[in-house]
């Protein structure tokens, strides 16, 4: 009865339009505090100062503000805004060039910056014009701006898998490995769908008639993209090269960021003030979402409701195989209606203890979870990349066209999932990339 008023309560919650974090947490505070009144339960939110302690000690953890405030920097430094125009306008010329371009902007932007929304809207607000402008099919460019800007999601350092990391107990520096092959996959699935369109359909994605000076252009695109990749090296190479733990690596990409901001002089006040209030508010969301989270977890648990879901599992789809594939479906409609940080703090640790039952390989189970939630932040009728592309772009592309242009690239993210889902062993770790560094080189 009063697992059935917990969940009943977050849901009525969540309908009156309470937000996520206040309402799973209040459900949680309410029902608690009856257990521990009326039910002769006095400990059971006594544990709730511990858990939390727990989560601000947690050095995984402590890498997600550093990473936001560099998105942040470099988002308003100017530098992302410079990398766009110039690799659009060097690919221009070519059929298909500028969609390559976003691409490749999109993957830069994700390795570096790892915020989805600022991407996709940058990218709406400055690619999209010259894309129009070029004459592109409007449904073809929206997909691929807003899937080109969702690679923020599986490109590290991504901040979801840090949070993955974290909630399934594993390395962050193995994730980030492990997310490499299916990001150079993903990448490669939509240079070749575009190629695949330019060839079928040229009328798609014609080649501007920019007859610039390609001397010109190739520099300008040196000075460009050379920044954010040292700065990529810089952060992710220490990390995967196991020199420093991602906080410090985190930290790091601050002082890069706040360095390469200064060399475009853009550095002063404002942008520090401005990127360091984005950035608190940022993470005061996440880590309400992750308070409201445990308390509501801890007495779900408590009340046996993981133990439930554990039994339906044994009783009813007594197979790994089974529980995996309901779990990436269950986590795909719950993408359609709330944030990946409620999914990776409710409803994650319930289904991981269900995986560890099963001895699933656990770095292999949270690869597919980022990729389904990359997937999900791209489809329609609620994927959040739509909204913000929509946002962006006003009413110069029609939000049915933008739903038609993202259904060929969420067909290729699953693809992508399935793929890693049939082969376990493309799941490579740390210790794998360095093997096979070393026999290439």
């Amino acid at each position: 009865m009063e697992l059935f008023a917990l969940i009943i309560s977050s849901i009525i919650l969540l309908i009156l339009g309470v937000p996520v974090a206040f309402a799973f947490g209040s459900s949680g505070l309410i029902v608690g505090s009856y257990l521990v009144f009326f039910e002769n339960n006095p400990y059971i939110l006594s544990f709730l100062p511990n858990r939390l302690e727990g989560i601000f000690n947690n050095t995984t953890l402590m890498s997600i503000p550093l990473f936001i405030l560099m998105g942040m920097i470099l988002e308003r430094s100017g530098i992302a805004e410079r990398l766009i125009g110039s690799i659009a306008k060097f690919f221009g010329p070519l059929g298909g060039g500028a969609a390559i371009g976003v691409i490749i902007v999109g993957a830069l932007l994700a390795a570096s910056t790892g915020i989805v929304g600022a991407t996709v809207v940058m990218m709406g607000v400055i690619a999209v014009p010259v894309m129009v402008k070029a004459q592109y099919n409007k449904s073809f460019l929206s997909g691929v701006v807003a899937a080109s800007g969702t690679l923020g999601q599986i490109i590290p350092p991504s901040i979801i898998l840090i949070i993955l990391a974290d909630v399934l107990q594993l390395s962050v520096r193995d994730l980030f490995a492990a997310a490499i092959l299916p990001s150079i996959l993903l990448i490669g699935a939509y240079i070749f769908f575009v190629l695949g369109v330019v060839f079928f359909l040229p009328h798609f994605a014609p080649a501007s008639e920019d007859s610039s000076n390609i001397k010109s252009l190739a520099l300008e695109t040196l000075k460009a993209v050379i920044p954010p990749i040292v700065l990529i090296i810089l952060v992710l190479g220490s990390i995967l090269g196991g020199l420093i733990e991602p906080t410090a690596a985190a930290a790091l990409g601050v002082i890069g960021a706040l360095i390469l901001t200064f060399l475009q002089g853009r550095l002063d006040i404002d942008l520090l003030y401005v990127s360091g209030r984005e950035t608190i508010l940022f993470c005061g969301m996440v880590f309400a979402i992750l308070i409201g989270a445990n308390c509501f977890t801890l007495v779900f648990n408590t009340l046996g409701g993981d133990s439930i879901i554990l039994e339906f599992f044994l009783v009813y789809l007594d197979s790994p195989l089974y529980f995996v594939l309901v779990a990436m479906l269950v986590i795909f409609i719950l993408g359609f209606f709330i944030d990946f940080f409620e999914i990776c703090y409710i409803v994650l640790p319930i289904l991981a203890g269900i995986a560890m039952h099963y001895q699933i390989n656990m770095l292999w189970f949270a690869l597919l979870v980022a990729i389904n939630l990359q997937t999900s932040f791209l489809t329609p009728p609620f994927g959040f990349s739509i909204f913000f592309l929509k946002s962006a772009v006003g009413e110069c592309i029609k939000i049915n066209a933008i739903y038609k242009g993202v259904l060929p690239f969420i067909l290729l993210q699953l693809l992508i999932l399935a793929v890693m889902f049939l082969f376990p062993n493309l799941t490579l770790n740390s210790e794998d990339w360095g093997k096979i560094l070393q026999f290439i080189f």
